[in-house]
């Protein structure tokens, strides 16, 4: 049995579902599959009416998971208009990290707490190639395997995982035993890692758990 991880690096709810992702790696098998919410034509540029839609939505998944967002992504990075929002490149990096030596799901947690916590600019290669520099990466490597990544496939490939197992945004958690799909509800279990750790441990035998509710949609966060 393993668990599909349906993400997006910009999306603050999967922020806020990161304590569940490493309590569930410490029972199963996680499958991260980046979803690209904002590739493509929803890549976007850092503006006065981005931030205001974006910061009431982080207080209420600050206040609802208890994950905390720095001033530096508030008052830096979300104040800087020269800075893309673009899910595309930071994918890339997972790839490119889960290929050289399967860390792929520890480079999404360093990703989002450089977005949210420190305010970089997880959309810019160089601060890619920093932050697999921080993570012990040679530089050379990984930026041939950053450029190397199928990203545009993988995403469309997320997509269509999402649409089979009928999920609706992101983050979306699905059990897979002996090819049935099974989709997580992890409302009950945000700010509780341990809880659900401890869920999952009963459940796996079973695998009897309700239907998720979305909290990113396929195009961006509400």
């Amino acid at each position: 049995m393993v668990l599909h991880y349906i993400y997006d690096p910009l999306c603050g709810w999967c922020y806020g579902a990161k304590p569940l992702v490493q309590a569930a790696q410490q029972v199963l098998p996680v499958i991260a599959h980046g979803g690209g919410m904002m590739s493509g034509a929803n890549r976007q540029s850092v503006s006065p009416q981005l931030r205001n839609y974006v910061i009431p939505h982080d207080r209420r998944i600050a206040e609802y998971t208890g994950q905390p967002f720095g001033e530096a992504y508030f008052e830096g990075l979300l104040r800087d208009h020269s800075a893309v929002f673009d899910s595309e490149p930071p994918i890339a990096a997972v790839l490119a990290a889960e290929q050289i030596d399967g860390r792929g799901l520890e480079f999404i947690g360093r990703l989002q707490t450089a977005h949210y916590m420190e305010g970089r600019r997880i959309a810019d290669v160089a601060v890619l190639l920093e932050l697999a520099q921080e993570l012990g990466y040679d530089t050379a490597v990984f930026e041939a395997a950053f450029e190397a990544a199928d990203t545009q496939h993988h995403i469309k490939q997320s997509r269509q995982l999402l649409a089979k197992v009928g999920g609706q945004g992101f983050p979306t958690f699905v059990l897979e035993d002996a090819g049935q799909f099974t989709l997580i509800d992890i409302g009950p279990w945000l700010g509780k890692p341990l809880e659900f750790s401890d869920w999952l441990r009963q459940t796996i035998p079973t695998a009897q758990v309700a239907v998720a509710a979305p909290f990113c949609g396929v195009d961006g966060c509400a």
